[in-house]
């Protein structure tokens, strides 16, 4: 079990929601294959334990591990690819109302393998639910970030603006990330590294997951976003919402 900050277990046990019935998933795209120790992870496993301490339901995915066919269609062994795994990790994507991106920092950008995964999630951004909204809508993300050189917030405002432009709802501070001295030096896991005590990567990691789960109870209770000026079946069915259709005579 992963050791929560005094404060992160006071917040735990003071909750008064039921987030039982959510379900949630983190996708680590470090470039690091397990079982290699994964520091994006031990950051990540912060926020799976306040989750996971509130009856979510949790799955965590290193990508690299998987074999992620590049491309932007939703089954790649259909144009070219001898094995694709993405279909079967966009099905846990689907199931899950929460889902975070964790990533490390390499020349300031997110990993590759974050890359791809967002690319892939694009991929699916045409499928509709039963509204006829795009299939994302309803759905809460996030980002995590590690690394020791700077780009934290630069890495979580592309992650962020990708999901929200899918469908995703975005709630405030929902990022949070540690890094070390710009240069050479220890990761977050290393010892001395000062990253599993760093008050602020704490209270970030905090607040973000906190507003995950109110974001996506508030989601699930609503039944996800309202159905109305944002069907992509109406719209391609000619219907324009409360603006007039062109008179074209």
């Amino acid at each position: 079990m992963t050791v929560l900050t005094p404060q992160q277990e006071e917040l735990c046990r003071q909750s008064r929601w039921d987030f039982s019935d959510l379900r949630a998933i983190f996708i680590n795209c470090t470039l690091k294959r397990s079982p290699e120790q994964s520091h994006t992870q031990g950051l990540a496993d912060r926020s799976i334990e306040i989750m996971r301490r509130q009856g979510v339901t949790v799955d965590s995915v290193r990508a690299i591990d998987l074999d992620i066919a590049t491309g932007v269609w939703p089954d790649m062994t259909e144009h070219g690819w001898d094995r694709d795994d993405w279909p079967a990790l966009f099905e846990q994507v689907m199931a899950a109302d929460i889902l975070v991106l964790s990533s490390a920092i390499w020349l300031g950008e997110k990993t590759s393998v974050c890359t791809k995964v967002i690319e892939r999630l694009y991929g699916n951004s045409h499928l509709l639910n039963a509204d006829g909204q795009y299939a994302y809508y309803g759905r809460v993300g996030g980002c995590l970030i590690t690394g020791n050189e700077d780009g934290v917030k630069h890495c979580a405002m592309n992650i962020l603006y990708s999901l929200q432009h899918l469908g995703y709802v975005i709630p405030p501070q929902a990022d949070a990330g540690w890094i070390g001295e710009a240069g050479p030096g220890p990761s977050y896991l290393d010892p001395g590294s000062g990253g599993p005590e760093n008050d602020f990567t704490n209270r970030n990691t905090t607040f973000m997951t906190w507003n995950l789960l109110h974001m996506a109870r508030m989601m699930k209770d609503a039944g996800g976003i309202p159905a109305h000026g944002n069907q992509r079946s109406a719209w391609d069915a000619g219907c324009r919402f409360d603006f007039a259709n062109p008179d074209y005579r």
